[in-house]
């Protein structure tokens, strides 16, 4: 096994928040007497992710997966566990582990609002010290790899938010990290946009290796850009393995999509599947995998079949089934 360019060993952050009831009382005694709980946001939480991979880190809202990133960047301290990117502690902020990662949040803005993309990049290129010939090269890879020429000079509150997400990248990129930390970087953006920025980040790693680790609730993003992810729910991790194999043990099934050449009303289709959806013609049905290849026999054999396709379960389904597992269950895949 080729060494882990990230290693997480039983990280865990607990917040301690105030509480209190609403009303000027309770404002008032709240001075003198607060209340506190704890709220774990990440609970003893352990991978590794591999030079060049691309692992998909995968949760609902509150799962800890910004929290986590964020305590990788080396923004937040953990409460406890350890933690190495590229042989670092990232919590001690190290001018050498600095210049070689970078966090991208798709919901944060590091531009400047009221100038141009073309500055901050420069201001950029001072920050980590950046070879004038080195950004330069960097800077028309980017530029030709996002289209960035018509955006150069444009203020950056002028930009959609598509535009605005291609130039964070850039400038994200333009010290050519090892390790890019990406949390929902097409966050809001539209569907062609979204295909751009997945293109960007394959290319991106197959051109220079670099090792990323990717938050996104599109899951058009996990299956374009991840062979393996990491599901986390209750800040615990639930799975770490191939999302294939995850999908073939949550989602043992699969689905096969008929077209007849004549009503269905009247046919007993229940006798070759599950009938999910049933409309004239058209049927739906879900079948176990392993008697998947018997079943579509059966159907060209005894039924007016004009098309039928056999196809997986959505991968949202089957990372739903994954958020329903017991908070104190794990279904962890290797």
């Amino acid at each position: 096994m080729r060494a882990a360019q990230i290693e997480i060993q039983h990280l865990t952050k607990v917040y301690r928040v105030t509480e209190r009831e609403a009303g000027v009382a309770a404002s008032i005694g709240s001075l003198f007497r607060r209340r506190y709980r704890e709220v774990r946001a990440v609970e003893d939480v352990s991978f590794r992710v591999a030079p060049g991979e691309i692992v998909g880190f995968l949760g609902p809202n509150g799962a800890g997966k910004t929290t986590t990133l964020k305590m990788l960047a080396g923004l937040l301290h953990p409460t406890s566990g350890s933690a190495t990117v590229l042989g670092y502690t990232p919590w001690k902020r190290q001018s050498a582990y600095l210049r070689r990662i970078s966090l991208v949040m798709g919901n944060r803005n590091q531009l400047m609002w009221d100038i141009p993309p073309m500055d901050s990049f420069l201001v950029n290129q001072a920050i980590y010290d950046i070879p004038e010939r080195e950004f330069r090269e960097t800077l028309d890879e980017l530029v030709d790899l996002l289209n960035l020429e018509p955006l150069l000079r444009k203020p950056v509150r002028g930009l959609s938010l598509g535009e605005r997400m291609k130039c964070e990248l850039a400038a994200a990129l333009l010290h050519r990290p090892e390790v890019l930390f990406l949390d929902e970087p097409t966050l809001g953006v539209d569907v062609t946009m979204q295909q751009r920025i997945r293109q960007f980040v394959a290319e991106h790693n197959r051109r220079h290796g670099a090792t990323v680790l990717l938050t996104s609730h599109y899951m058009a993003d996990v299956t374009a850009l991840c062979k393996r992810v990491v599901v986390i729910h209750h800040g615990r991790v639930l799975h770490d393995g191939q999302l294939a194999a995850l999908a073939d043990r949550m989602a043992p099934f699969k689905l096969v999509r008929l077209d007849l050449d004549r009503e269905a009303n009247g046919l007993d289709a229940g006798r070759y599947g599950e009938v999910l959806e049933s409309d004239g013609g058209k049927l739906v049905l879900r079948v176990p995998r392993a008697e998947t290849s018997a079943c579509v026999a059966r159907l060209l054999s005894e039924l007016p079949v004009v098309d039928l396709t056999v196809e997986d379960p959505p991968i949202e389904q089957v990372i739903d089934l994954v958020f329903q597992t017991a908070p104190g269950e794990t279904a962890r895949t290797v």
